[in-house]
């Protein structure tokens, strides 16, 4: 399977298949006495708690001319706050054995900690620290400076990040989302501090913050957590982008890279998370690409033709805009047959469907894998966390097999017929492909 993590949202990319079966898990809401809201589930059987916060908004927030900006402050957080720098903070965390982390993608600014019950008011009181009052020390900021520029030179010369890269500015043209989040190398070196002060303000805000906890913590001990953690930020922070189209039209765009093999990304615009037939999408996109060996495009491209080691498809969902599309890299002499092979398989799913077996194969599988996914309280605070994000409820465990379970095989049909556009294909092919031109 290609990874598509550089397109795909942390929120969508947990979401699609990660969410457990388990019908014994109960989710209770809890609301602080301030007014924050979280889900929970109480697991006291290891005295330890993870938390997962997450900050909606994320780089698309970054100003015009600042991109990079949260990034570069999201890396920052855990680099010294109130009175400690970088080391005494570290030293502080790991003297109470706690783990803190802080990442940010294009949507969102994630937060997620795990500590022992033992620790947890020191542990949430370092917490709050870092997240309320970062000092974004000047060393400590070129440091990290210096990290995400080496990052950047670098994703210059690799293929991979060049295709996303293209792909975002085709798909997303004047919108937040035709940026990594990463920055740029002309826009990182003059990030001041104020930059990172106000990224920070904009986004680590009440009003946007989604929380979830699984562990040794009950409803009432995680209410007032919430307001000792959270409470002191600001109420709200800048607004948020608007949904867009994607602009991606038919045709093949290439980007001339030495190598002997060509990175070729192709989709086109998806399917909302809340669509009614966002189930038969879901059944859909695993025949067609997903992660198993027994995909169309995997027997097609790979085991049949030899094109390629993997290839895979994914149904990708930003919190404003929607695209199915996938990855792959071929030598470039077989680009053109591989390009060729995707198009006929997109175009026959939508044209005849999947049949009865591949339907219920499909099915067992994901309905069986479900649970898999669920290994302990961290993933399950994060799945919780991004089942708020996406809008779904919190009883949707007990009742996601139940959805697959009843897509039919009309249901699948219709939708391919819809989902599935040949001709909207947009092809980037970063490298030297033979027999290969770019066109509108």
């Amino acid at each position: 399977m290609i990874p598509l993590i550089r397109l795909i949202p942390a929120a969508l990319a947990l979401m699609l298949f990660a969410v457990p079966a388990r019908a014994a898990i109960e989710i209770q809401t809890v609301t602080s006495p301030g007014g924050i809201t979280a889900w929970l589930v109480e697991e006291d059987n290891i005295p330890f708690t993870a938390l997962e916060i997450r900050f909606r908004g994320g780089s698309s927030l970054d100003p015009a001319g600042k991109e990079g900006a949260v990034n570069l402050m999201t890396a920052l957080i855990e680099e010294g706050s109130g009175d400690m720098d970088a080391q005494a903070f570290a030293a502080a965390r790991d003297g109470l054995a706690a783990s803190f982390g802080f990442s940010s993608d294009i949507d969102t600014v994630a937060v997620s900690a795990q500590f022992l019950t033992e620790n947890r008011d020191q542990a949430i009181d370092l917490l709050r620290q870092a997240i309320t009052t970062p000092r974004f020390d000047a060393d400590a900021v070129e440091r990290v400076r210096g990290q995400v520029l080496a990052g950047l030179r670098s994703d210059e010369k690799d293929p991979d990040s060049i295709a996303s890269q293209l792909f975002r500015a085709q798909a997303f043209p004047g919108h937040p989302y035709a940026e990594d989040g990463d920055g740029q190398l002309d826009t990182v070196p003059g990030l001041t501090r104020d930059d990172l002060i106000a990224a920070h303000k904009a986004t680590l805000t009440r009003d946007r913050v989604f929380v979830a906890a699984a562990g040794d913590i009950s409803a009432q001990e995680l209410g007032l957590l919430l307001d000792e953690l959270l409470g002191d930020l600001p109420e709200s922070g800048a607004a948020l982008p608007g949904r867009v189209t994607p602009a991606l039209t038919g045709g093949v765009t290439v980007q001339d890279f030495p190598g002997p093999q060509s990175v070729v990304m192709f989709g086109h615009s998806g399917i909302k998370r809340d669509d009614p037939d966002f189930f038969a999408a879901t059944i859909l996109n695993e025949i067609l690409g997903g992660g198993r060996f027994s995909a169309r495009l995997m027997t097609e491209v790979r085991e049949k033709r030899g094109l390629t080691y993997g290839i895979g498809t994914s149904l990708v969902g930003y919190d404003n805009s929607e695209l199915v599309m996938g990855q792959t890299a071929v030598a470039n002499e077989k680009v053109a047959e591989a390009v060729e092979v995707i198009r006929a398989e997109w175009a026959r799913i939508a044209a005849d469907g999947i049949t009865e077996a591949e339907l219920e194969a499909t099915k067992t599988y994901l309905t069986g894998a479900y649970p898999l996914r669920f290994d302990g309280n961290g993933p399950l605070a994060s799945i919780m966390v991004n089942m708020q994000l996406i809008g779904l409820p919190a009883d949707y465990p007990k009742t996601r097999n139940d959805k697959v379970n009843a897509v039919t095989l009309a249901d699948v049909k219709r939708v391919a017929a819809s989902l599935f556009r040949a001709d909207d294909l947009r092809f980037v092919i970063v490298g030297q492909p033979t027999g290969v031109s770019g066109s509108e």
